[in-house]
């Protein structure tokens, strides 16, 4: 199966490039998401393909919103044809299509691809993590200065309050969610936060890569995604290991005005 969805993904990055070469970048914002005639028609492209390959298996895609008021079955690809299509739209590398394979309420099977920089994460629930089929792991403990990532060229919100508080973190720009979690999957970074809302078509992929790396991604407040009920939530810590993440979360707990130096693990 990993290898079918590869072709896929492939053969839809293929035609991003190409359609953003030809100026199929058109688009309008929805609130804060850029929406394009691009999304629309990777949606089609992605939904087909799957429909074709195995047929018994919904499709949940951020582009058909009939599908966001739906209850969940056991098992179901959840999709997102275009993650980071301001990337996409503006010329950058940083956008990626991404989907998962859920069944019972968690990611069973998950890739992300980016054509611009010729990157493809697979990751499988018993598996390892891959990028072009290489296993990637993420960062140790201690074994640096945290870096953390995120969208800007300068880190703004969230991302800049945590390094005026804890000082000795390096930053790192990036594009799209899905690709910023497997940037810490593969240990470009050790840290991404966002207090932002975000869907679980953003997170599903990247969450069982990154868990299949060592890492650990969560919801703002520490706790898990439960992938059911409605599909936003308030925002995620992706975090490299144990102690990155509860250094993190006990900096959130404490109102942003600390960050620990010693962990409350176990």
């Amino acid at each position: 199966m990993i290898a079918m969805l590869e072709e896929i993904a492939t053969e839809l990055g293929l035609l991003l490039l190409r359609w953003r070469a030809e100026g199929v970048t058109h688009g309008q914002w929805e609130g804060t998401q850029l929406k394009a005639d691009a999304d629309r028609l990777a949606h089609s492209f992605l939904v087909e393909k799957l429909q074709r390959s195995w047929p018994g298996i919904p499709i949940i895609s951020e582009e058909d919103g009939s599908a966001h008021n739906l209850s969940r079955p056991d098992e179901y690809w959840l999709i997102d044809p275009i993650d980071g299509t301001a990337s996409f739209c503006n010329g950058f590398d940083g956008f990626v299509t991404q989907l998962a394979l859920i069944r019972k309420c968690q990611p069973d099977l998950a890739i992300v691809h980016a054509p611009a920089l010729g990157l493809t994460y697979t990751a499988t629930e018993n598996g390892p993590a891959l990028c072009n089929r290489k296993p990637i792991s993420t960062a140790k403990c201690g074994v640096r200065a945290i870096v953390l990532i995120d969208n800007y060229p300068e880190p703004r919100g969230v991302a800049r309050e945590l390094i005026d508080c804890a000082g000795k973190i390096q930053y790192v720009e990036c594009g799209s969610i899905g690709l910023k979690i497997c940037r810490v999957a593969d240990s470009v970074a050790d840290l991404f936060v966002k207090d932002v809302k975000v869907q679980d078509w953003d997170l599903a992929p990247g969450h069982l890569i990154l868990k299949r790396a060592g890492g650990l991604l969560s919801l703002l407040d520490g706790a898990s995604v439960p992938y059911g009920g409605g599909f936003e939530r308030a925002g995620l810590i992706a975090a490299a290991n144990q102690e990155v993440f509860y250094q993190t979360t006990g900096w959130l707990k404490s109102g942003k005005t600390n960050w620990p130096s010693v962990l409350p693990i176990g």
